[in-house]
């Protein structure tokens, strides 16, 4: 019996979400040490791929919501109490609509720069999809439930949202625009809103033209703050841009602006987009990414104050037009609690979640994964994929169920456990370290019988030609499976059969970043038979550990 495609997704999506979206996290295995000085912090505070960052103060906790695109869940939350140390505790985005479009890759769309507030007593999160629009969701709680998107704004390139409820009770979106979707860019657009964030009331208004400053302005954060109202946002690129901060005594303008924050002589170059934070205790602080390649855009943190001249002045060795430079280290945030949290890394596969680090390349699809806590395993089922068999093989770029979590830090050791059940020629399972170029480490059952083989495909997202080291028969269902990770992001691959004594195979790859993402590693199987019972992988265990000198 086949289901519809209704039934799908009002039943069977939320139940696989589920195994993503409630799971306990574990604390980190803190690969990145932000605070290695007592006293002081280094930057990034956050060394994983958590980009466009939001962040909002409620009482003494601090709350931050980034970027996830395609990936899935999505629009993950963090939490703070210093503003130093993050920890990851869920997500507001359990399957992405429109649905149906989010069950095949479209790398790179999806959720781009989100917002969040909290107003009487609600958490707001709007976020855009440049080929749809801006949607709005909102929870009573930043641990939900959050409702469904609604989408409040049908538009192709309209992106970056920001809201403001106003002193007078008026509501506002700021946004940009995409020019690859648009048409236009490099300028930001003001619509009055409704209160309840569901709709916007008008066409919007161009508040703010950044041709006059430079190319690509995009990414505002509105707030009002001393009788001004002040839009943070960067212009210039990802790259090599720098942080703008316009003000007005109108809503409407007209807008002054400065540079604010550049990377000057420091290696944060950027620095982009990010948001205002002030502290229980008075101060100010600005989080904001850097572009670091295969490594994605990581999370810094810069110090700041209000001037007397009633502009934002950050970083530090700021020239007479007021340009800051990003700190690459300084004292901790004064008077707040510091707790040695992290995102979690490592997971042990034992309950009936996973961790919140995993996501899906798209929505979660049907029979391709249950937790086994009876056997204390992560089963992945060896479904059958389009192109299976043929000469060029299978692009895992184009396979929606690959699970992955960002990389934790610039060096790192991946191993895992698993036991290969297999009942068809060709059905393989193993490591992945996925970018636009990826390399695999994998089992694969050849003859009837069990092979280890590197898989390399260089520009998979132009469907590059893969290659592959000679296969290597091995003996056996249960292996250990090893991917290190340098500082300059080169992989090399181990196996092994007792998880004491590894063996190499294969060639070293250096992984490049994903489309707007940065690499990953994680998990696939795959197979080609759709009669009968398809082979698994029960993976045992997934462990993250700093490199061994």
């Amino acid at each position: 019996m086949r289901l519809s495609k209704a039934i799908f997704y009002t039943f069977l999506a939320p139940m696989l979400a589920g195994l993503l979206a409630v799971a306990e996290a574990p604390v980190g295995s803190h690969i990145w040490n932000p605070t290695p000085e007592a006293g002081r912090y280094r930057n990034p505070v956050l060394f994983a791929d958590y980009s466009d960052p939001d962040v909002i103060r409620v009482g003494s906790d601090f709350y931050m919501v980034a970027s996830s695109f395609d990936a899935v869940p999505g629009l993950p939350l963090l939490h703070s109490t210093d503003l130093v140390h993050w920890e990851l505790i869920g997500h507001a985005l359990h399957r992405q609509p429109p649905y149906d479009v989010y069950s095949s890759n479209h790398h790179g769309a999806g959720v781009w720069a989100p917002a969040i507030r909290q107003h009487k007593g609600e958490f707001y999160i709007f976020y855009p999809d440049p080929d749809y629009g801006i949607y709005m969701l909102k929870a009573p709680s930043i641990h939900g439930p959050w409702t469904e998107p609604v989408l409040i704004k049908a538009a192709k390139g309209w992106i970056d949202p920001c809201p403001l409820w106003d002193e007078d009770g008026n509501a506002y979106l700021i946004s940009g625009l995409a020019g690859s979707r648009a048409g236009v860019k490099n300028a930001l657009i003001l619509s009055r809103m409704a209160p309840d964030g569901t709709k916007l009331l008008d066409e919007g208004t161009l508040i703010i033209d950044g041709h006059l400053q430079g190319e690509t302005l995009e990414g505002p954060k509105i707030y009002r703050h001393g009788g001004y109202y002040y839009v943070f946002a960067p212009g210039g690129g990802v790259a090599k841009g720098y942080q703008l901060v316009y003000r007005s005594k109108n809503i409407y303008g007209p807008y002054e602006s400065r540079v604010v924050l550049a990377q000057g002589k420091t290696s944060i170059n950027g620095p982009h987009q990010g948001a205002w934070v002030n502290t229980p205790k008075g101060e100010d602080w600005f989080l904001h990414f850097q572009d670091r390649g295969p490594y994605g855009r990581v999370i810094c943190l810069e110090p700041m104050q209000w001037g007397a001249d009633g502009w934002p002045h950050m970083g530090v060795n700021e020239d007479a037009k007021g340009k800051g430079e990003p700190v690459e280290s300084y004292r901790l945030p004064a008077g707040l609690p510091v707790q040695n949290l992290a995102p979690p890394e490592s997971d042990e596969f034992n309950g009936n979640h996973l961790g919140l680090q995993w996501q899906w390349q798209v929505n979660p699809q049907p029979s391709a994964a249950f937790m086994a806590p009876a056997v204390g395993a992560l089963r992945l089922i060896s479904v059958p994929v389009e192109g299976f068999g043929a000469e060029e093989g299978v692009n895992l770029w184009n396979v929606p169920h690959v699970l992955m979590q960002k990389f934790p830090g610039p060096a790192f050791t991946v191993t895992t456990k698993v036991k290969f059940t297999t009942h068809f020629n060709g059905e393989e399972t193993g490591l992945v370290v996925m970018g636009q170029s990826y390399s695999t480490l994998s089992l694969v059952r050849i003859s009837k019988k069990l092979h280890l083989v590197q898989r390399t495909r260089i520009n998979a997202e132009k469907g590059g030609a893969e290659t592959s080291s000679a296969p290597l028969p091995v003996q056996g269902d249960t292996f250990y499976l090893r991917a290190t990770v340098s500082d300059k992001a080169v992989v090399n691959f181990f196996w092994s059969t007792d998880g004491e004594h590894f063996e190499a195979i294969g060639t070293p790859f250096t992984a490049i970043e994903g489309r707007w993402v940065g690499a990953k590693v994680g998990l696939y199987a795959l197979g080609g038979s759709n009669v009968g019972e398809l082979g698994y992988g029960d993976y045992d265990w997934f462990h993250i550990d700093p490199n061994k000198p």
